[in-house]
């Protein structure tokens, strides 16, 4: 049996636009149907919903064979954690709040064997397909992605030596957590906010980096992209239920 292939990371090193879904709703079920919907990555979040690593062994083995390759947000930078969902099968993470280069370096060290690394061994994992994939310790690394989150000021004070770790394959702005650190609260869409977050994209690619980031808003989306950048997320499920659903409704009750 052969490691499956991240077409993911292959993409956004070779600067090809991935556009992706927030998946905030914890459900095998809606992953299924998300993963056939023509998107390039689902980010299966476990920071900011009650999703916990059973639910997302199910949401991984939900979204096999669909068009989005599973990304995981996990909850802290922590090795312990990053292990677990590592031998759960996930092969890219989304490490919240990455403040400096030292602890860009620990998530990656979390997710490499010894010597380079920290991450414990285990012979029968879902993610060496149960012992079935030949030479697994040996070739996981080359198909790993890990994806950090930038979102304070600070970290974007240390913006260049976050892009310069080996291993770090890409820099997340996060415009919320960003938004309140710099004293717009709220409201991500404010010009002086939008202008930041273009020139710390800029920034990330200069450095030889890749930048992704997460808005609802079109118009902010496509102004990212022509920044450069080449991983986006357009929109999550529970906001897309929450608005259709008003729409639908309102559109039967009004008059």
């Amino acid at each position: 049996m052969e490691l499956p292939v991240n077409t993911f990371k292959a993409a956004i090193h070779a600067r090809r636009q991935q556009i992706g879904l927030w998946c905030s709703i914890p459900s095998n079920f809606t992953a299924e149907i998300l993963a056939n919907s023509g998107f390039d990555w689902l980010l299966i979040d476990t920071e900011h919903t009650p999703n916990e690593l059973a639910n997302v062994y199910s949401q991984l083995q939900a979204v096999n064979g669909g068009t989005a390759h599973p990304i995981v947000r996990i909850p802290w930078n922590d090795a312990v954690v990053i292990k677990r969902y590592l031998d759960a099968g996930v092969q890219t993470f989304l490490i919240p709040m990455v403040q400096n280069a030292e602890e860009a370096r620990a998530a990656v060290a979390a997710t490499r064997y010894p010597p380079k690394g920290i991450r414990g061994f285990a012979s029968a994992a879902r993610s060496s397909r149960f012992g079935r994939v030949k030479d697994y310790y040996s070739k996981c690394e080359q198909e790993l992605c890990v994806l950090v989150q930038v979102e304070t000021q600070t970290a974007l004070d240390n913006l260049e030596e976050i892009c310069a770790v080996e291993g770090v394959d890409g820099v997340f702005i996060g415009p919320g957590d960003l938004s309140a650190s710099i004293g717009y609260l709220g409201r991500q869409g404010e010009e002086a906010v939008v202008t930041l977050i273009e020139g710390a994209i800029g920034r990330i690619t200069k450095a030889g980096n890749r930048a992704g980031i997460l808005t609802p808003d079109a118009t902010l989306a496509r102004r990212y992209m022509a920044a450069g950048c080449v991983f986006t997320a357009v929109g999550s499920d529970s906001g897309l239920l929450v608005r259709h659903s008003e729409a639908l409704a309102q559109s039967f009750k009004a008059g």
